[in-house]
Formats: C-alpha cells, sequence, structure tokens
C-alpha cells in the first residue's frame, strides 16, 4: 500500500499545471483529508454543510459522490439543509445545540461535519464544535482545514479541482491503493 501523501503528490503532478498551485500544500490538504477518509472507511455520515455562496457546490457534490456510473459502495452523505431546512436561521449557541442534539439521536455520534465556506458565516459554527469535522474554509486557519482564500479569481476551478482530488482519494482508500494512516 503506498503512503497517502506521496499518492498524493504523484496524482497532483500527473495532474500538469491545473494542480500546480496545490503541490505546495499538498500537507495542509493531505492530513486534514485523511483524517476524513479513516471516518468514511469507518461508515460514518458525512453531513454537509455549505456557505451560501458555495450552495452549488454542495449541489454538486451531492450529486456526483454517489453517481450511478461509479464502482464503490454509496456512501452515506447529506446535507444539513435536508436534515433540518430552517437550519438558515440557527443561531445562538442553545439553538445549535437543540440541532445538534436531533443530529446525535439519529446518527448515534456516527457522522461527521463537512463545511465549506467562510469561516466567519454562521453555517460554520456547528461544525467548528466537533473535533473530527472536516474543513475546505476560507480566509482562516481551523484545525483540520484546508485553507483557501475566497477573493482568488478562480477560487470555483479550485474548489472543482479539489473535489476531483477528493473523490480521487476516496476511491484509492476504499479499493486499498493507499494508507490513509501514512
Amino acid at each position: 500500500m503506498q503512503d497517502f501523501a506521496q499518492w498524493s503528490l504523484d496524482v497532483i503532478r500527473e495532474d500538469g499545471a491545473s494542480l500546480s498551485w496545490l503541490e505546495e500544500q499538498r500537507f495542509d490538504w493531505t492530513n486534514p483529508l485523511s483524517l476524513a477518509l479513516e471516518q468514511i472507511l469507518n461508515g460514518k455520515t458525512i453531513i454537509l454543510i455549505t456557505d451560501e455562496k458555495r450552495k452549488w457546490l454542495e449541489t454538486y457534490i451531492l450529486s456526483s459522490i454517489n453517481a450511478m456510473n461509479l464502482d464503490r459502495p454509496l456512501l452515506p452523505i447529506v446535507s444539513m439543509d435536508s436534515l433540518y431546512q430552517h437550519y438558515k436561521h440557527v443561531s445562538g449557541g442553545e439553538m445549535i445545540d437543540v440541532v445538534e442534539d436531533m443530529i446525535s439521536l439519529s446518527y448515534k455520534d456516527d457522522y461527521f461535519f463537512w463545511y465549506i465556506g467562510k469561516g466567519d458565516d454562521k453555517r460554520a459554527d456547528i461544525a467548528k464544535r466537533k473535533d473530527n469535522s472536516y474543513f475546505w474554509i476560507f480566509d482562516e486557519e481551523f484545525h483540520n482545514g484546508f485553507t483557501l482564500k475566497s477573493y482568488d479569481p478562480i477560487i470555483d476551478i479550485k474548489l472543482l479541482q479539489l473535489y476531483k482530488l477528493f473523490d480521487a482519494s476516496l476511491n484509492a482508500t476504499i479499493f486499498g491503493e493507499v494508507d490513509v494512516g501514512s
């Protein structure tokens, strides 16, 4: 089994110039991704949350991750909005506690949050409260997060590239090509 960091570097380099921006940040990318992939392998449900500006990416991920043409097991993934459609109106710790309790009862703590968006967005608050959350976070550094710049003129392209690499990493992990623990 190949080392995950080396495998990631090889995939980034194979993709050529389009992913060259990620080569320098590959350890910032692989470390939090390893934790997320381990949780997926352990059968945890992914609860996807995005800020409003990245709703398009949430739709794309939800429609792509379990596409019919993929030859891998289906993954348990849901959007926060499908769990509680009024989540965009939630503010304050007490209401977040209520939502988190509902999720914990539903998923028996076998879940983790995947947040994509600006760090200062209130939609990030519930994910920031859990140590095992996974982040593609803008304009701040956060534990288990890959940091991006919201003002990057090609940020949407980079997000799609990251998802493509995430998906390839997921396949390599599920089929035992890489060891995410290394």
